[in-house]
């Protein structure tokens, strides 16, 4: 059986509608899952004219189906514009879509761009979506973003925190439990045993504790303790190099990264695919995915949308969905 996937339209005043009119507009979307669209008629609508496509979406039956929400019937929203009216349509969508997951009537879910800003003030006084997930589905175990590119996952043991405050926020067991969410990550998805390297937090790995003591004391501790675990994973290996090896094709290569602060996995894959790139919230008990761009005000309603990552994150949804109901 397909998978069924619960996909909401993220920001309105965004790219959102755009992309979601631009995805369900090819056949395989509907041929790969059957849909279960949360939006309202008037950003369809909007989603429709800026792609200039053509399709019905049928309320409560077909493929896609509109679901029947508290938002269904929400007036059209500014283009462009952070406010607080699209913030809490965000919140009541994603909460819905979580529910269908929960409920059984969907198993995954997929968003479109949302915008932090609109969603704080729209209620959300968690520092982003993954913790308000968390808080939502009262989940207390451990989870990071993972961002995906073309079968490379990465992942992070910090996160949204000032760069000098990482490094002491590593420890042997943060980085053990950083490898096994990514390592169970790429399990839900069908890969059953996943290749792993680990980053190093100093230049050169740290030159033998000359440029800094981290891979000695923290991470190739926690490296052997996720090994212990069940989680295999090799390094830390140095930033510089870590990507061109993980992409080798000659059988060297790895599946997925794990890096020890924010930026030092999402420049390397943002330059690789910034149109292509998936965000999914790891660890969490249901599978989430979106596009790991941005809202992309400034071309809203404007036809100009790349649809690549939204179709990459749709993809990779369905994957986790159907493995999670084969489960």
């Amino acid at each position: 059986m397909k998978p069924r996937i619960a996909l909401f339209i993220g920001d309105p005043a965004g790219v959102g509608p755009e992309l979601v009119a631009r995805l369900l507009a090819a056949s395989d979307a509907t041929e790969r899952a059957e849909v279960l669209l949360i939006a309202s008629r008037a950003s369809i609508d909007e989603g429709i004219r800026a792609a200039g496509v053509h399709y019905d979406v049928t309320e409560g039956g077909g493929n896609p189906a509109l679901v029947k929400w508290r938002g269904v019937d929400a007036p059209a929203f500014p283009a462009g514009q952070a406010t607080r009216d699209n913030g809490a349509f965000m919140l009541e969508g994603l909460t819905t879509g979580v529910a269908l997951v929960r409920g059984g009537m969907a198993d995954a879910l997929c968003f479109a761009p949302l915008n932090k800003g609109a969603l704080r003030a729209g209620g959300m006084n968690h520092p982003d979506e993954m913790h308000w997930f968390a808080e939502v589905l009262a989940w207390t175990g451990p989870c990071f973003e993972f961002n995906v590119l073309e079968g490379l996952w990465t992942s992070r043991i910090t996160s949204h925190v000032p760069l000098k405050d990482a490094p002491g926020m590593l420890t042997v067991d943060g980085v053990a439990d950083g490898i096994g969410l990514l390592y169970r990550g790429l399990q839900s998805a069908g890969k059953r045993a996943p290749k792993l390297a680990v980053c190093a937090l100093n230049p050169h790995g740290g030159d033998g504790g000359n440029f800094g003591r981290e891979e000695i004391e923290v991470i190739e501790p926690g490296v052997r303790t996720a090994r212990e675990r069940g989680w295999p994973a090799d390094g830390p290996f140095p930033a510089d190099t870590i990507f061109v090896r993980a992409r080798r094709k000659d059988g060297g290569g790895y599946d997925g990264i794990v890096t020890m602060y924010h930026d030092q996995g999402q420049i390397a894959m943002k330059l690789m695919g910034f149109d292509r790139g998936v965000t999914v919230q790891g660890g969490l008990p249901i599978p989430i995915t979106t596009p790991a761009h941005g809202t992309a005000y400034d071309i809203a309603g404007q036809g100009k949308a790349n649809v690549g990552a939204m179709r990459n994150a749709f993809a990779l949804a369905c994957a986790m969905g159907a493995a999670r109901r084969g489960a």
